[in-house]
């Protein structure tokens, strides 16, 4: 399997790091370290919050993709979309994830584990590869807490999604108290 190039660069710097006795970085140092920036928390756009804690998990409501501006990420996978941007827009979801569960608890240093992410792809009925569109979104949250972002995770296909969105991811986060 073949890594996303920001991906290798953050786990050389953490394998460095740790190497060297250093601390490890954090998930923010990691972002900067890839260029990224998380975005604002858009705003529910019907009857439910962004994330919802119970004990030590907090569960985040699916997200589409949205550009900077706002504006929803559309197209049907294997018609309107290549799996390679339909990866590029999962991506997207799990840094709104990210942003969401940011919001939620302070700090992301405080994430233990990245319990479980779903999933879904706007796609025609012949296209196969949702595993590797949600890898878009599963590579970013390894990228950014190392072993504690590895998950249990579902990728399935879907008719349709919200606004015309190609993806929607979901996670679940189980976080120090």
């Amino acid at each position: 399997m073949k890594l996303p190039l920001g991906l290798v660069l953050a786990l050389l710097w953490t394998e460095t790091l740790a190497g060297a006795g250093a601390a490890a970085p954090t998930p923010e140092q990691r972002l900067a370290a890839l260029g990224l920036t998380l975005p604002a928390v858009p705003a529910s756009v019907a009857n439910y919050v962004p994330a919802v804690r119970s004990g030590s998990l907090v569960f985040l409501a699916g997200q589409i993709p949205r550009r900077a501006d706002g504006q929803v990420l559309v197209g049907k996978v294997g018609r309107d979309c290549t799996e390679a941007q339909a990866a590029d827009a999962a991506r997207t979801c799990a840094l709104q994830l990210l942003a969401a569960l940011k919001a939620e608890v302070g700090d992301l240093g405080r994430v233990r584990r990245i319990v479980r992410v779903g999933g879904f792809v706007n796609c025609t009925p012949d296209f196969t590869a949702q595993p590797k569109v949600i890898n878009g979104a599963s590579d970013l949250l390894v990228a950014v807490f190392g072993e504690r972002g590895r998950h249990a995770r579902a990728a399935v296909g879907v008719a349709a999604l919200p606004a015309g969105a190609p993806v929607e991811v979901e996670l679940v986060a189980e976080i120090a108290e």
